[in-house]
C-alpha cells in the first residue's frame, strides 16, 4: 500500500557529497519510522540511518558525522545527506519504511516496505 520512489544517486569523486530523496505515498507517512539502508557487491544489506516519528534519527557507525537523515512530513519525503563520501560508500541505497516500530530498527526485516533502490558510486 506504499510506494517509495527515490532519487539522487550518482557518480562522485572521494570527498563529495550528495543528498538523496524518497518520495512516498499514503496518508500516513507521518506515522512510519523511515530507513536508508544499502548493499554493496557481494555483502549483505546494512543498515546506514533512520528517523523516527518524533524525529529521533539512528545512525551506522560508520556514517556517523557524515551523513544526516531527516523528514518532511508535509511533502511525504524523506532525505539522506550524504558528505565526505568514501570509496567504501559505494552500494546501492534502499528507502524503506515501518508502519510499526516494534523490534530492531537496525535490521531490514522489520521494514515492509522499500523503493527499488539508487546506486550510489564513489572513486577515489
Amino acid at each position: 500500500q506504499v510506494q517509495l520512489v527515490e532519487s539522487g544517486g550518482g557518480s562522485v569523486q572521494a570527498g563529495d557529497s550528495l543528498r538523496l530523496s524518497c518520495a512516498a505515498s499514503g496518508r500516513t507517512f507521518s506515522r512510519y519510522t523511515m530507513g536508508w539502508f544499502r548493499q554493496a557487491p557481494g555483502k549483505e544489506r546494512e543498515f546506514v540511518a533512520a528517523i523516527g516519528t518524533s524525529a529521533n534519527t539512528y545512525y551506522a557507525d560508520s556514517v556517523k558525522g557524515r551523513f544526516t537523515i531527516s523528514r518532511d512530513n508535509a511533502k511525504n519525503t524523506v532525505y539522506l545527506q550524504m558528505n565526505s563520501l568514501k570509496p567504501e560508500d559505494t552500494a546501492v541505497y534502499y528507502c524503506a519504511a515501518r508502519p510499526l516500530s516494534l523490534g530492531r530498527t537496525t535490521r531490514p526485516s522489520n521494514y515492509d516496505y522499500w523503493g527499488q533502490g539508487t546506486q550510489v558510486t564513489v572513486s577515489s
